[in-house]
């Protein structure tokens, strides 16, 4: 007994034809048969072969990045890890001024780590710990940390400021876990996006 997808040539439906220039209607002998005649199929080869190299092209490209993946190392994932979650932070403060000396500017924006991720690694992705910080605060007072922590109590609260003053557990990422850490700030990343003016 046939199945539905292999009904027999006489209760097949009429196609027309998918050469343009053509306008034949027909019965299709094969599943997948689009064309009515060898003589279509030669007149739509160009067509297809655009797109099979294409289809080909893509599947390619997603084998290199698969395969991209799986040699990446553990510093690659962190790297990627900590290049979303600063994009985010840079997104989240867009708004407010430099965390350290309290002005606007047109110039470059960091997300600056009040403990540092030398110091503190355990805190590297700890949003209480990162806020938009200034090229010039950042990189050449090294993070102005006595106007960062004024400011820091300001916005996050003396409590929070503490506790990261405090004692924390030593943290070391899996590479599972820099994964779940890139995509959800990449998640983050697009819902605020989406949001902004």
């Amino acid at each position: 007994m046939l199945s539905a997808k292999q009904k027999s040539p006489a209760t097949r439906k009429p196609k027309t034809c998918a050469n343009p220039e053509c306008v034949t209607k027909f019965v299709p002998r094969r599943l997948g048969q689009s064309v009515c005649s060898p003589a279509c199929a030669l007149a739509t080869k160009d067509v297809n072969q655009t797109k099979a190299r294409k289809a080909l092209a893509d599947i390619e490209r997603k084998a290199i990045r698969a395969a991209r993946e799986r040699v990446k190392s553990r510093a690659e994932h962190m790297r990627e890890a900590q290049q979303a979650f600063n994009e985010w932070i840079r997104l989240r403060d867009a708004a407010l001024p430099c965390i350290s000396c309290g002005r606007h500017h047109e110039g470059q924006y960091h997300a600056g780590h009040y403990r540092t991720v030398g110091a503190n690694p355990e805190l590297r992705f700890e949003p209480f710990n990162v806020h938009k910080q200034c090229a010039p605060c950042n990189n050449h007072k090294s993070g102005d940390i006595v106007n960062y922590r004024i400011n820091l109590v300001l916005r996050i609260g003396a409590g929070r400021v503490e506790w990261l003053e405090g004692p924390h557990e030593p943290q070391r990422y899996t590479v599972e876990q820099l994964k779940e850490i890139k995509a959800h700030y990449r998640a983050e990343i697009k819902k605020l996006k989406e949001v902004a003016p």
